[in-house]
Formats: C-alpha cells, sequence, structure tokens
C-alpha cells in the first residue's frame, strides 16, 4: 500500500511570491536581451523586466553572475529534456525527434553561441555538461541502433545544430519559430538518411565545445 503525503503545502508569502516572480521575469528578460546583444548592460535586463535595478541587484551581484545562473538554468532544461527521451520506450526516431524540437522550443544553445566565454564555469556546471554529453549519446546510440539515425552523427553535431537554428531572427517570435521549426524538419530528414555518403570530417569534441567557455 503505498501512503500518501497530507502535509498541504505552505504558500509563500505575498512578499516572497513577488519576489520569484521577479526573479523569474528577470530571467527571461535576460535570455531575451543578451541574446539580441551580448553586450547589453545590466540595466537594459531590468527594463526589459519592468523591475527596478536595485531589485536585479538583490539576486544578482553582477551580469556575469546573471549569464552563470541562465546558463545553468539552460543545462538543467536540457538534461530533463533528454532524460524524458530516454525514458520514452516508444519508437526511437519518435523520441529522439520530439526531443528535438522539444530542445528547439526550450531554447536550448540559444546562448552558446552568443555568450560563450562571458561568465566563469563553475566544476558543478562542467559536471553537468558531461552529464548531458553521456546522456546524448545514449540517446544517440539507441536510434541509431534502431536503424534510424544516420551513424556518424555524434553529440557535438547535435550542438552545433541547435545552435544553428537559433541563428534565425527573422520576424516575430511566432515567424521565427515557425521557420526555425521548418529547417529543423529539413535537418531531421538529412539525419535518417542512413544510407547515405559519409559526411566530410569528424563531428566537434566534447573538448572543442567545451573549450568555448573559458575566457
Amino acid at each position: 500500500m503505498v501512503f500518501m503525503e497530507t502535509t498541504a503545502r505552505v504558500p509563500m508569502s505575498g512578499r516572497k511570491a513577488q519576489a520569484a516572480r521577479n526573479d523569474e521575469l528577470i530571467r527571461e528578460a535576460a535570455r531575451a536581451v543578451f541574446t539580441a546583444d551580448p553586450g547589453a548592460p545590466i540595466s537594459a535586463v531590468a527594463e526589459h523586466a519592468g523591475v527596478g535595478i536595485s531589485a536585479l541587484y538583490r539576486r544578482y551581484k553582477s551580469k556575469e553572475d546573471l549569464l552563470q545562473r541562465l546558463a545553468d538554468d539552460g543545462m538543467d532544461r536540457y538534461l530533463a529534456e533528454v532524460e524524458a527521451a530516454l525514458a520514452d520506450e516508444g519508437d526511437a526516431w519518435a523520441a529522439f525527434a520530439g526531443f528535438m524540437r522539444r530542445c528547439l522550443d526550450i531554447g536550448a544553445g540559444s546562448l552558446t553561441m552568443r555568450l560563450a566565454g562571458s561568465f566563469p564555469v563553475t566544476e558543478a556546471m562542467s559536471e553537468k555538461g558531461r552529464a548531458i554529453h553521456r546522456a546524448t549519446q545514449r540517446l544517440l546510440e539507441r536510434t541509431k541502433e534502431a536503424g534510424a539515425l544516420r551513424p556518424e552523427i555524434e553529440v557535438g553535431d547535435v550542438s552545433v545544430m541547435l545552435e544553428h537554428l537559433h541563428t534565425i531572427r527573422i520576424g516575430d517570435d511566432a515567424r521565427m519559430n515557425r521557420l526555425q521549426h521548418r529547417y529543423l524538419a529539413l535537418f531531421l530528414d538529412a539525419l535518417r538518411l542512413t544510407d547515405s555518403e559519409e559526411l566530410p570530417g569528424p563531428p566537434p569534441t566534447w573538448q572543442e565545445l567545451r573549450g568555448r567557455y573559458d575566457d
């Protein structure tokens, strides 16, 4: 018999709830501002979020601190998506393609090229990056074993493809998203060409991808 937890969750006070909302506003604004202009001042984030600069500095001591948090949040989102794909016991290709679409929608890779090297990488973030690499590798291997993915595709290829898709900046947000998915559909078609001529050159290595974050 499974016993359910009956303790009610204590609601946050009005002040704490407002602080949580402000924090989410700040991070969403920072993603938008720094994706468009990595050199933008931190005051632009506060203005975009509609909060005072003092509210921002109470949470993040510097621009580097905010960028580090954004990168860590993005890694958590990506890791959750790849683990969800690995837990999907249905069609291997459908699980992989769904994973790629969700990564595109959550912005996985959108800040990598724009912000790499602009904030310090902690050891915890490096370890999380290795966990992401291993999980993505398992997903690729499973899809290859099902005969649904080109055998030479590696983790670095996935990273670079997502980054390129996020460089599409045409129209408003809705139009941009549709175009990104249009070209993802073309990428996915190419990834399924398992009997095609081998791709030229090797994929990016973990060291090459990780090296972009060094100052």
